[in-house]
């Protein structure tokens, strides 16, 4: 089996989207000792000021791109942007923005968290320190960041935090928006970059939504020493295993950008028509909202295959792909920015960002400034313990193959089939409201899993919520009449579990679900919102 896969695996890649291309001229410096398998240089010789420059562009990019979509964020769910839609940006708009809207940027203070602690603790901080640095910090959270930080808070550990059997958002977006770090730290050396990246990224993630992370990593990584936006998004992929659904993604995009090079419109449709369904998170089951790091990846991908370099056509279809759309060309942003340098950034998209780059980002006693000269030290370090050397004015990288990861795949075999809406309170047997009242909720249904969705929220006083509430519910759970787990449901934001509770790879048949609130308040309503029910087999609408 293992002698299949060798020749399998290289074969799917040939079938998916042809031969590589040429290889390209590296973005700068001479080579050493021949070619590696990438075609580039078996090492690169950069100066320290070219190697700062990408190293700003990198990080500049990303707050230009998530500036950009910020206002379009998971407004335009399974539809496109059309060209009519416009999309402000204008001087002073950067530096508004991080003043006013703090919460956008949690593509740059989630990635600064783990840039912090390796500098605080060094390169070798071992993952635990990550784990509680993300868990107990004072940013708000969702998906599969918040299931991971749940998931350390209350005692689990990385990686079993981020599997899907314990996150059903393994597969989202989260770690994908975070992982420029793990490229930025490792110019050229996308196996690095992977390395430095898995522990961290499996603190929330796993499957397709680590190698969302994966890839992108790679791909800033690769951008440090070629030029040629195909040659990264292609080589990049070489990361994931082909056997996938993350890779053979991807691989469509690649194949649709070279049957149809000129039409970014025609290729997000077919990727709409072929990888728009959602299976593990339950806020996209049956809905047109997607925050699955795959569909999220290929509009990357869009915008940098469609754009060939150029900044503002990058930035533009990133956006306009939708869903969500501050971290995608967030993400292409970053990249690019990588690959041009920061000088090289076209000057209009980095109107007003100077007087930004001192504002420290909320949550961190970080500015632009401070990580530009942080990154550049952490890459110099990482340079130096991987192959290259640091002599002078000069960095030579020992620049890396990139090796596919072990294969992931989460979710296997689980189909939704139901979305069930509840909307029943928690509030004790002799509480009054507008919903369904009492301490218990029982449900039948068949299939192999389920996720009840719903939270612990205390009542507003008048339009405030006491978001930091020190009310936890104590909710048992039963399936066929066994106790799986007594759930703590804390009604803070920060603290909250993002999904009341969840079980899969049930035996196929009818099930009896039943939960009981062990400590209701009337002042701490438990919600319980909607049932998801998943079955072995997928129902196919019938015409």
């Amino acid at each position: 089996m293992k002698t299949l896969n060798y020749v399998l695996v290289p074969l799917l890649a040939l079938m998916a989207f042809g031969p590589a291309p040429k290889p390209k001229k590296p973005a700068t410096g001479m080579p050493a000792t021949g070619l590696s398998a990438t075609g580039l240089p078996a090492t690169v010789t950069m100066t320290k000021a070219a190697l700062q420059d990408k190293i700003k562009g990198g990080w500049a990019g990303q707050v230009i791109g998530c500036t950009f979509g910020g206002p379009t964020e998971f407004k335009f769910n399974g539809t496109m942007m059309n060209d009519y839609q416009p999309i402000p940006w204008y001087d002073g708009y950067i530096k508004k923005t991080m003043v006013e809207n703090v919460g956008l940027y949690d593509d740059l203070y989630m990635d600064l968290t783990f840039v912090d602690v390796f500098e605080k603790k060094g390169l070798d901080a071992p993952v635990s320190e990550h784990a509680n640095a993300f868990a107990n910090a004072g940013y708000m959270l969702w998906h599969a960041n918040q299931v991971g930080r749940y998931n350390i808070l209350n005692g689990m550990k990385a990686p079993e935090s981020g599997h899907w059997l314990n996150n059903p958002h393994a597969d989202d977006i989260d770690f994908q928006i975070e992982a420029d770090f793990s490229g930025l730290m490792a110019p050229g050396m996308p196996n690095t970059a992977v390395q430095i990246g898995d522990p961290i990224g499996h603190i929330m993630n796993s499957g397709d939504g680590w190698y969302g992370g994966v890839y992108v990593g790679a791909m800033y990584s690769l951008a440090f020493v070629s030029n040629d936006v195909n040659y990264v998004v292609r080589e990049g992929l070489k990361a994931i295993p082909a056997q996938s659904t993350f890779y053979q993604c991807i691989a469509d995009v690649i194949k649709w950008h070279d049957l149809y090079p000129t039409d970014w419109k025609r290729t997000w449709l077919e990727i709409q028509r072929k990888w728009a369904d959602e299976v593990g998170c339950p806020d996209g089951v049956f809905a047109p909202y997607n925050i699955d790091a795959k569909i999220n990846s290929a509009y990357i991908v869009l915008g940098l295959l469609y754009g060939q370099g150029d900044y503002t056509k990058t930035m533009q279809i990133s956006t306009r792909a939708g869903q969500d759309s501050d971290c995608n060309p967030s993400s292409a942003g970053g990249i690019l920015g990588t690959m041009l340098g920061y000088d090289k950034i076209p000057a209009y998209w980095k109107q007003g960002l100077a007087e930004a780059e001192d504002i420290d980002f909320k949550y961190t006693t970080m500015s632009l400034n401070d990580v530009y000269g942080i990154g550049m030290k952490h890459a110099l370090q990482v340079v130096e313990r991987n192959g290259g050397k640091v002599s002078g004015n000069n960095v030579t990288i020992a620049v890396q193959t990139p090796k596919a990861v072990r294969l992931e795949q989460n979710f296997t075999g689980h189909y939704p089939t139901e979305k069930r809406a509840v909307n029943k309170d928690l509030v004790g047997p002799h509480q009054a409201g507008p919903h369904p009242a009492g301490d218990e909720y029982t449900a039948t249904f068949e299939g192999i899993g389920f996720i009840l969705s719903g939270e612990a929220r205390p009542k507003a006083q008048g339009n405030q919520y006491d978001y930091e509430s020190n009310y936890t519910g104590q909710l048992e759970v039963y399936v066929d009449d066994k106790k799986i787990e007594t759930a703590n449901l804390p009604a803070s934001f920060t603290r909250r579990r993002y999904d009341m509770t969840w079980k899969y790879q049930l035996a196929p048949g009818k099930h009896t679900l039943r939960v009981k609130l062990l400590n209701p308040d009337p002042d701490y309503p438990v919600r319980i919102r909607t049932l998801f029910v998943f079955g072995d087999k997928p129902i196919l609408a019938k015409y």
